[in-house]
């Protein structure tokens, strides 16, 4: 007995590791890679820097020239100014009111859209109807056609509802033109999803809503997130519909922003420019970085498929 146990365990000395080579941390294909992504995460990220440090400088430092000089006197004056005190036109009163508009336009211009195209998508996949993909077919072709193109028509449309110049009619411009690609979206991941959790709710005897509620919304989280980010990043950074649909007491954030860098009176505040841009940018930023990997996980669910 113990003769075979020696000769297993010689065996076993003499016969190596098994399983794939190891592969050198710093092979050339290595360094190749994960230096190309370094330089293209600086490229973006100088900008951000430049603007951060800015941010945080008085002007009797930005106008020595080194822009990429972090700050000897760090003040937070600037952004104090920029969000309470700067000049938007005849107010002065900075970003805080265009700030509580671009809420009031954004939360439910992004819950009434999901909501909405979400019902269009789980239709579409799940309870197919007479005509389901010609309406399909017009419905993202729409998606397609310039904003631009646009512009005036809707204008005379909200005029005649009495909704121009309110947020209201700016919130059905947001969910009018966020339509197409979101029911896509919803289209596809519930397409990918497996049909027979479906038929199971058939035949318990769940109807439309029961089984959109009960069984497809739970599972499309992912889905949710991606649309969440799309719609946010869109109408929070929107510039064009803001301006033509609203009035300057209603103006969002954006809006007000091109009005303090724009400005053409006095002396040009880079600093509390900079602060005014970086305020603008924190709530998509904060939504990416609170759920971007749902955002992945959704894309690669169901947004690429058909």
């Amino acid at each position: 007995m113990d003769n075979t146990v020696s000769a297993d365990l010689r065996d076993l000395d003499t016969s190596g590791p098994s399983g794939p080579r190891p592969r050198r941390t710093f092979s050339r294909r290595n360094i190749f890679l994960y230096g190309t992504l370094l330089v293209i995460a600086l490229y973006y990220l100088l900008p951000l820097y430049v603007m951060v440090v800015t941010s945080l400088k008085g002007m009797p430092e930005i106008r020595l020239g080194n822009i990429f000089a972090p700050p000897v006197d760090v003040t937070f004056a600037p952004w104090v100014k920029a969000w309470s005190q700067a000049c938007t036109g005849l107010n002065c009163d900075g970003l805080s009111r265009g700030f509580w508009n671009s809420v009031r336009i954004t939360v439910p211009s992004v819950v009434l859209s999901i909501a909405i195209a979400s019902v269009n998508g789980y239709a579409l996949a799940n309870w197919r109807f007479k005509g389901a993909e010609t309406f399909f077919t017009i419905l993202i072709f729409g998606a397609f056609i310039p904003y631009q193109v646009m512009l005036y028509p809707i204008v005379i449309l909200l005029r005649e509802m009495g909704l121009y110049g309110s947020l209201w009619g700016l919130v059905i411009v947001h969910c009018i033109f966020g339509m197409p690609i979101l029911t896509l979206l919803f289209r596809n991941y519930f397409t990918s999803l497996p049909e027979e959790l479906f038929k199971a709710g058939r035949v318990d005897g769940a109807g439309f809503w029961g089984i959109y509620l009960r069984i497809m919304v739970p599972m499309s989280l992912p889905i949710f997130v991606v649309a969440l980010i799309i719609q946010v990043t869109g109408i929070w950074n929107d510039f064009l519909f803001g301006v033509v649909y609203t009035r300057p007491d209603t103006y969002p954030m954006t809006v007000q922003l091109n009005n303090i860098v724009n400005s053409v009176q006095g002396v040009k505040e880079y600093n509390v420019n900079m602060a005014a841009t970086l305020l603008t940018g924190l709530v998509p930023l904060a939504i990416y970085f609170a759920s971007g990997r749902f955002f992945v996980r959704g894309i690669a669910a169901g947004a690429v498929k058909g």
